[in-house]
């Protein structure tokens, strides 16, 4: 059985940016409680990992010699 390969259109941070802001409009939406709360905490944690990300891969990050 082989696997599928799905190609991303977008990058890895693209991506869970863009997530955060679908979670933040639809935050917005809701009446204070703690579905929205949920809503934007899991933008935050979706932007702090795509800072993360970029983080992790710029050229001032080098592997140990």
């Amino acid at each position: 059985m082989q696997r599928r390969r799905f190609k991303h259109i977008l990058s890895f941070p693209d991506r869970l940016t863009q997530e955060a802001e679908r979670w933040r409009a639809e935050a917005e939406k809701l009446p204070p409680g703690i579905e929205r709360l949920e809503l934007e905490r899991k933008a935050r944690r979706a932007e702090t990992a795509a800072h993360m990300d970029e983080w992790l891969r710029s050229p001032g990050l080098q592997p140990p010699k």
